[in-house]
């Protein structure tokens, strides 16, 4: 292909890059072969009539530790750290559980045979995770608690009133405020200091960082 002049070759240069930096990029792991991986799209732009390449890039979101001026501030936050990375497993493990047991109570005959699938699942929660509660602190419950709302997009007192009544729901709800809790207790990361604090936790742990 001839090129007669410099317009031309920027032209086409322009159109190289452009066909280039589209083409998906792919993971050289072996096991990560079969996943595209698109870094970004070129796009051009006229301006004054000349053609500019621009970039649509990914949105990149960067949590570091955080670093507080006091001591006490500090082992605050590594606490609350210490108890994100323990209690968030759990309210994933709960979130599939509640998942797993709607699904199959839509496929039960009829209400009988719900409530009893129902007390089952009650009982199997309750031999389940009593034990690892007992060992749990009071602010590790109430973490639990929001990281609950936060899955499932549900407090837990609706969560129960859902699933098992009204009757059950303020049962519990009545039992967790002799401790100071509330199962209606309410993930807010927009406008809570500490549940933003917890999202970037949590960020950081989904990102192998913790």
């Amino acid at each position: 292909m001839r090129i007669d002049n410099f317009a031309d070759m920027k032209r086409i240069v322009i159109l190289l890059l452009t066909i280039f930096l589209s083409i998906p990029t792919f993971s050289e792991s072996p096991e990560d072969t079969d996943k595209q991986k698109r870094v970004f799209v070129a796009l051009a732009t006229i301006v004054d009539g000349d053609t500019i390449p621009t970039f649509e890039m990914m949105e990149v979101v960067i949590y570091g530790k955080r670093e507080f001026p006091t001591a006490r501030k500090q082992r605050k936050y590594d606490k609350l750290t210490r108890n994100v990375m323990k209690m968030y497993p759990i309210s994933l493990e709960i979130k599939a559980i509640l998942v797993e047991t709607y699904l199959y109570l839509q496929t039960l005959p009829d209400d009988k045979a719900r409530d009893e699938h129902l007390e089952k699942v009650e009982k199997g929660v309750w031999d389940q995770y009593l034990p690892i509660m007992k060992k749990c602190t009071l602010a590790q419950g109430k973490l639990l608690i929001k990281l609950i709302d936060r899955e499932c997009n549900q407090t837990s007192y609706e969560l129960i009133q859902a699933f098992i009544g009204g009757f059950k729901a303020r049962f519990y709800q009545t039992f967790a405020a002799l401790f100071g809790a509330s199962l209606k207790k309410q993930y807010d990361p927009e406008h809570d200091d500490e549940d933003a604090m917890i999202e970037e936790i949590i960020w950081m742990i989904d990102n192998d960082m913790l």
